[in-house]
């Protein structure tokens, strides 16, 4: 049996600030370390052999204090930009309720959720599903075949693209699905690779 756990990110100086972060290197607020070490207490009981994470400050961060937490620092971290948040185009760095105002609450949304619809020279969940589900399918999914422990640490929009492919959720299903900062999610594999467990710890 296999196990993999995803996380968030601690809280960002954008989430704090209500800002579209997209792939902005923006580093953790002192919420978001908390959240990474509280993160990590959930996690003392497991035994990681192999942790993945984006190019990004706010998930190497929070995959620093989490490693520290559960003493593995010595385990493989391979770095990413495969797994790096989707990028919001012009959006980036703008205030979210300041671009409702100028947009419209219906058209942000529709930027935000929508699978296949991109932000104003942005990347769509669509390409970003694109780009980190075949980097799972290539180097990540082949460990968890081989009986390892894998724990990835990155951004909402890459780990809601994992949790399409893993969990088989929709286009249309996955527009509802938000994923906290700082709060683990649990998948176990069986024989044949085959899901058995889905859960948030």
């Amino acid at each position: 049996m296999s196990i993999l756990i995803l996380v968030r990110h601690g809280q960002s100086v954008y989430n704090f600030e209500n800002r579209f972060t997209g792939n902005l290197d923006i580093g953790l607020t002192p919420l978001g370390e908390e959240e990474a070490r509280q993160t990590g207490e959930k996690l003392k009981s497991y035994t990681f052999d192999m942790a993945y994470t984006s190019t990004l400050l706010r998930a190497q961060e929070s995959m620093r204090i989490i490693l520290e937490v559960i003493r593995q620092t010595e385990i493989p971290v391979v770095k990413s930009a495969s797994l790096n948040e989707r990028m919001y185009g012009s959006l980036q760095g703008l205030n979210k309720e300041e671009t409702i105002k100028k947009y419209g609450a219906e058209q942000v949304e529709t930027w935000r959720r929508s699978f296949d619809i991109c932000p104003p020279d942005g990347e769509s969940l669509a390409q970003t599903f694109g780009r980190t589900v075949s980097y799972y399918k290539s180097e990540i999914a082949p460990k968890l075949k081989a009986g390892k422990n894998v724990l990835i640490v990155a951004h909402g929009n890459s780990l809601r693209a994992l949790m399409m492919y893993i969990e088989n959720i929709n286009s249309v299903a996955i527009a509802k699905i938000n994923i906290p900062t700082g709060l683990p999610r649990r998948y176990s594999f069986g024989k044949d690779f085959k899901l058995l467990n889905v859960k948030y710890l």
